[in-house]
């Protein structure tokens, strides 16, 4: 279904799917962002550094009124929406603006045909990297299924268009069209795309997921899901292994394909020792670097400076990755991981889930952050549960989403995996950081068939089953009392962090069957078991 809603032939001066090169010539001209030594193109986005998340709003109408998950959610009216699209196309009428047309998924059976047009030429760039390219002849009859505009300069007013600030997002997915003002980050854009195909594709029995994948040379593919911060880009960025994507695929009938055609990183204390791919990508002619400081006079990346913001990022297309998947597609996974930075220092380094545990702690989407970090956080790491490990960007609910992962998890016969890139040997301030280098041996024993042949032990608390050893890993960290100098203390941190899943996970019990409500930890576990 097709839905042309702004009118482009109004618009007095359009440029229609501009090149790379000339993208970054326009920008440096319009004095958009600076070149960096590295032919890297810089931007600064101002006092949005990442997603207006609080800016988001969907209509609620005849169709979304039932399948939007309305608590996760902020609705704007019929009426609202469209005062503010016709004033976003009076607004662009004296504009010039930059259109590209683009696929959004690598599966042609799949794929959203997205049209953006944007005000920057650098958003233009961006969006050029990130989504796949059509050809010549697909672009000779190129039909948009999808529309985002995003005209930073543009400023909502509150009482006029029913928003909270001068930013807005407003998606109408019925109108298929979503608008964007206000804001200058380029991440908005691409998780309007994402946004829509989390809407539309579990309806045809696909599941989107906000995950990185590889492909190992055997041609089994592995699924990482991952909040900020926990490694999903990192770990998925294996030489040894082929890069499927970075940040958001789907999984059909025929198996695993990427959404994108680029990767999106973050870059703060980026070093090309950790993450040669990433790095050598970042520092390339026509990458866009999203608030990364350049130190004077030779304008060289800063990637250790974080004055401009922490989200600091690098985008740029796939091909960037020397070891990337051109077609964006694989079979279905076999194996699936799931990231959490633990900064409580209790989860093991790695853990086997049954499906039910898979659905359970999909569902919940812990992680946790760092103390002192934010503002308010006080002396102790603080619990994020984001569930489908991208609460903002799934709009239907959760259990829609959960579900389809638990059926396509029994159906192929996938092993799934909880693995801990935070604290080990105590919390944040007392313990240590997980060895990365520990992480990336049990993820290869994990993705090889190994890891689940060795002996496994039953977590007291969690439920889960944990090797009991891998060659080459002190045995202690398998164990994570072991590791506390006080073993009586992580008791009751442990028995805190189960509190905590449990009370997050209260939301979910009516909608999930009685072996997954069993399937989350029990503080009084390790009481019962001694």
């Amino acid at each position: 279904m097709t839905i042309q809603l702004f009118p482009l032939e109004s618009v007095s001066k359009l440029r229609r799917n501009t090149c790379v090169s000339e993208l970054v010539e326009i920008a440096v001209r319009r004095g958009e962002g600076r070149l960096a030594a590295t032919g890297a193109f810089a931007v600064e986005t101002g006092q949005h550094t990442g997603r207006s998340a609080e800016d988001k709003y969907i209509v609620r109408d005849h169709n979304s009124e039932t399948a939007i998950w309305w608590d996760n959610a902020k609705e704007m009216s019929e009426e609202q929406f469209e005062r503010l699209l016709t004033d976003f196309i009076t607004f662009a009428k004296h504009k010039e603006l930059f259109v590209q047309d683009l696929f959004a998924g690598a599966d042609p059976e799949h794929r959203l045909n997205t049209r953006v047009v944007t005000e920057y030429a650098w958003h233009a760039l961006f969006i050029r990297h990130l989504l796949r390219r059509p050809d010549a002849s697909e672009l000779a009859g190129f039909v948009p299924d999808f529309t985002v505009v995003n005209l930073p300069s543009f400023r909502a007013a509150p009482l006029y268009h029913g928003t909270r600030s001068e930013t807005v997002i407003a998606c109408d997915f019925t109108r298929r069209i979503v608008l964007i003002g206000g804001t200058s980050y380029a991440g908005e854009t691409k998780k309007a795309v994402f946004s829509f195909l989390n809407y539309i594709l579990p309806a045809k029995g696909v599941m989107p997921m906000h995950c990185s994948a590889n492909v190992g040379t055997d041609a089994a593919s592995a699924v990482f899901f991952g909040l900020s911060g926990t490694g999903k880009t990192t770990l998925s960025a294996d030489p040894s292994r082929t890069l499927l994507g970075d940040d958001e695929h789907g999984w059909s009938a025929q198996g695993i394909f990427n959404f994108e055609g680029g990767c999106y990183a973050k870059t703060i204390r980026l070093s090309k020792s950790a993450e040669p791919e990433i790095w050598d990508a970042s520092n390339r002619f026509a990458t866009v670097l999203e608030n990364v400081v350049l130190k004077a006079p030779a304008n060289t990346p800063d990637f250790d400076d974080n004055r401009l913001a922490e989200n600091a990022r690098s985008a740029y297309p796939l091909d960037a990755i020397a070891n990337a998947s051109a077609s964006g597609t694989a079979g279905h996974p076999r194996n699936i991981v799931m990231l959490t930075a633990d900064a409580f220092g209790v989860l093991p380094p790695i853990a086997k889930l049954t499906p039910s545990q898979a659905m359970y702690h999909f569902l919940s989407g812990f992680t946790a952050k760092v103390a002192g970090t934010e503002k308010g956080m006080g002396s102790e790491p603080k619990p994020t549960f984001s569930t489908c490990f991208g609460a903002p960007f799934m709009p239907r609910h959760p259990s829609v989403y959960g579900n389809l992962l638990r059926q396509l998890i029994a159906e192929h016969d996938v092993d799934c995996w909880l693995v801990n890139t935070g604290w080990t040997g105590g919390q944040f301030g007392q313990g240590t950081r997980m060895p990365i280098k520990v992480t990336r041996a049990l993820l290869d024993a994990a993705l090889t068939g190994d890891l689940k042949n060795q002996t496994m032990r039953i977590d007291p608390i969690f439920g889960f089953k944990v090797p009991v050893m891998l060659p080459g890993i002190d045995g202690r960290l398998m164990t994570p009392r072991d590791t506390w100098a006080d073993p009586k203390a992580y008791d009751r941190a442990a028995s805190k962090l189960a509190t905590m899943f449990a009370k997050n996970f209260e939301k979910f019990e009516a909608y999930v069957d009685a072996d997954v409500r069993r399937a989350g930890p029990v503080a009084d576990r390790q009481a019962a078991a001694e």
